[in-house]
């Protein structure tokens, strides 16, 4: 993902993160949410979401984006103890 993508994404990140420490899922339905990620390709968007331990579904019409805790990568990540992979961190 590009650097400045993950930039602008991060404020984001932070938002999704909260609301899936409470809940199992997330959707982005605010349109000016939605215009962030609609300038994200596919692949983009789940690498995206990977990163941060997560899924992303993309409903059909683009009514919302779903994320949801990915228990998966979140067992893999305890597993091997990486919180973030390093590569994909945003320099400060």
């Amino acid at each position: 993902m590009k650097a400045e993508l993950a930039q602008r994404l991060e404020p984001m990140a932070r938002l999704i993160g909260q609301k899936l420490a409470r809940k199992p899922e997330h959707f982005i339905t605010h349109p000016s949410e939605k215009r962030l990620f609609q300038s994200v390709s596919p692949e983009e968007l789940r690498n995206f979401a990977h990163a941060h331990g997560w899924r992303v579904v993309r409903r059909l019409g683009g009514r919302r984006i779903e994320f949801y805790n990915d228990a998966e990568e979140r067992m893999e990540r305890a597993r091997t103890g990486n919180v973030r992979p390093e590569d994909e961190r945003i320099d400060r």
